[in-house]
């Protein structure tokens, strides 16, 4: 089976919405299987610690789950049209696996959710492939074939999905919405499968 990591941080529960979306659109692809994984928030107290469970969701990330994975496919909320800091952290600690070519070759996928229409979506998915190339992954879009994308009035995007949750976090995620994001998790998803079956020979 071709694992594909989804690792994602949300703070008011869209972005965590989301990923749900995105691991179902994976679960329905043949040989594929999802790990869904969050990351600790950022503290301003050097002296600061999380417990290393969550309290509530899926557990957090290990630098272990991007050596074991097929494939990766980020979210996080936007903040001044970038990842959140807690995402960027976990990112900056992969010095390792960069250096060892764990997540080369592999495909991956990136999702954001915003408070307002033109918050940054764009941006941020930008910003979150930048390190998924160096580390060598293959940055799996959402192409216009998805016809969601052009008829969707909140959000969406071709660089990955998005989501408009307004300004008081209170909109639930679209149809189209929805759509796309189970269309990027199964897309990374079938690309894995297709790379483990010729790596494979089969």
């Amino acid at each position: 089976m071709a694992l594909i990591l989804v690792l994602y941080y949300s703070v008011h529960g869209s972005t965590a919405a989301m990923a749900r979306q995105v691991v179902r659109g994976i679960e329905g692809v043949d040989g594929a299987e999802s790990r869904l994984r969050t990351v600790p928030a950022v503290s301003a107290r050097s002296e600061a610690t999380e417990p290393p469970i969550p309290g509530h969701g899926p557990p957090y990330a290990q630098l272990a789950d991007l050596s074991e994975c097929d494939g990766l496919i980020l979210g996080s909320p936007t903040r001044f049209g970038n990842m959140a800091s807690a995402m960027k952290y976990f990112l900056d600690g992969t010095g390792s696996e960069w250096l060892s070519g764990a997540l080369s070759g592999k495909p991956a996928g990136v999702f954001t959710s915003t408070s307002s229409l033109h918050g940054g979506q764009e941006s941020t998915l930008l910003s979150m492939m930048i390190p998924l190339l160096h580390h060598g992954m293959l940055v799996v879009g959402l192409p216009y074939t998805h016809s969601e994308l052009m008829s969707t009035r909140s959000g969406g995007t071709p660089y990955g999905a998005s989501h408009l949750s307004g300004l008081d976090q209170d909109l639930e995620l679209t149809r189209e919405e929805c759509a796309l994001c189970r269309s990027l998790g199964r897309r990374v998803a079938e690309v894995a499968v297709r790379l483990r079956s010729v790596e494979s020979g089969v």
